[in-house]
């Protein structure tokens, strides 16, 4: 553990509102007792309706909580409170009562046995037979996937729209059979492309990009070692933790959260973190996935700065990463933000480098909210980017109309709004600073 949070790392992790109001209200240090901390965690015992007292506590290292009260909310007021009262320096060091530190060794053994059955898989797919198996499995499928964008194409896309959505779904179900997972993923959303004008040509646009990958798979002996390893993993080949830990490009710099983004999809949820590095100007993007019941990773709060070296897993344009060592977290200030042209130009090589690059963080520096034309970004030099938002109220309010700081995820079909900084500065050209870096502005979550 780096050092205390301040309030406004600690509100960041509140599920809502609704939390974090009812936190100020528990942050008393009359209802508590047994309070304690030490370089890892916070616990505390906060009195309740009841005849026993809830056990609250927080494990600072990724971060992780729980607490014995009813509450479906996560991390619950209890927690928060605690959070908040250690943040203001009135929770005092000590050592852990037996119920803080069984808990923790729990979190810890469930932790290493999840390593070892990563190790264990990883094993077995480096078997020879095992590997060879799914190559020939996966080349099946991608023939047949490979004639079926051919029979799509010749029997014309003019009467698609009324397709049923199993056409896509039988596709998507036999590349599951042969094994290329992330492929039948990207077949199965097609079916989810909104119907509406031009609906031929975008569902075009997708099979040639699908034909793109099959073909480079089928001719992945003679693609650069980059390349090669972006459209297998395109394809549904993944690379393990400890291999990236191990082999992977590392970078240190100090790391602004700038963006968090979860998806739900197939009964899991997804977590995407956006960071960008302070003097590298570079974008990562850490996952973190969890089944129904489980808890995502909210180690990465928006609006922090890490310290820290990330491990970058193997592509043409690295951007997936793991932390792979965490130096210190401290408040991050607005970060520095590029002009649209900038950014546009950022993305460009971006793409060029992985045609099937399908969202990239956007961080923009000195934007104004626009209504003309539609929701959209327009910075100083009048260069503008759509929102995917029918009613941007939150930036309108955040801003007042006066240029922020902006961070969203962008993808061909808009920018999803993510945080905004007020008063955060001006735009920068990437790879200058830009002034009002180190302002104190608070990140708003948009």
């Amino acid at each position: 553990m780096s050092g205390r949070w301040d309030r406004e790392r600690v509100l960041a992790v509140a599920p809502d509102a609704a939390a974090a109001k009812a936190a100020a209200g528990v942050a008393r240090s009359a209802g508590w007792s047994g309070t304690g901390c030490d370089t890892a965690a916070v616990w505390g015992e906060c009195a309740g309706g009841g005849k026993s007292a809830y056990r609250a506590a927080a494990d600072l290292d990724e971060p992780a909580y729980r607490c014995s009260c009813p509450s479906r909310k996560f991390p619950c007021k209890h927690v928060l409170g605690l959070l908040l009262l250690w943040s203001e320096g009135a929770v005092e060091g000590g050592p852990r009562p037996d119920w803080v530190a069984e808990w923790i060794g729990q979190r810890r053994a469930r932790a290493e046995k999840a390593r070892e059955r990563r190790r264990a898989a990883a094993a077995k797919t480096r078997d020879p037979r095992t590997a060879e198996r799914r190559e020939q499995r996966v080349d099946g499928g991608i023939a047949d996937l490979d004639q079926w964008l051919r029979d799509q194409v010749a029997h014309g896309l003019a009467q698609a729209d009324k397709a049923p959505y199993r056409l896509w779904d039988e596709a998507a179900r036999r590349l599951v059979d042969a094994q290329a997972g992330a492929l039948a993923g990207q077949v199965k959303g097609l079916a989810a492309i909104p119907r509406q004008e031009g609906w031929p040509d975008r569902l075009l646009e997708e099979y040639a990009l699908l034909r793109l990958l099959v073909r480079a798979y089928q001719r992945r002996a003679g693609l650069p070692p980059g390349l090669r390893e972006t459209v297998r993993s395109r394809i549904g080949f993944t690379v393990q933790q400890e291999e990236v830990l191990r082999d992977g490009e590392r970078v240190r710099d100090s790391w602004h959260v700038i963006g968090s983004r979860d998806v739900v999809q197939d009964q899991l949820t997804t977590r995407r973190v956006w960071l960008r590095g302070r003097e590298s100007g570079r974008p990562a993007l850490v996952l973190s996935f969890a089944a129904p019941g489980r808890h995502l990773d909210a180690s990465l709060v928006v609006g922090t700065r890490v310290e820290a070296e990330l491990a970058f897993y193997p592509g043409a344009q690295p951007l997936r990463a793991l932390v792979a060592d965490r130096l210190a977290t401290e408040a991050g200030g607005a970060p520095e933000g590029l002009t649209v042209g900038a950014f546009l130009d950022e993305y460009a090589a971006a793409l060029g480098r992985d045609p099937w690059l399908d969202r990239w963080p956007a961080l923009l520096g000195g934007v104004r909210l626009a209504r003309n034309g539609g929701p959209r970004v327009v910075d100083a030099h009048g260069d503008a980017l759509p929102l995917l938002s029918a009613e941007p109220w939150r930036l309108l309010a955040v801003s007042g109309g006066a240029p922020v700081t902006f961070a969203g995820e962008w993808s061909p079909r808009g920018l999803l709004p993510l945080a905004a900084w007020a008063g955060g500065g001006t735009a920068g050209e990437k790879g200058k600073r830009a002034e009002g870096d180190d302002g104190d502005e608070g990140v708003v979550i948009l």
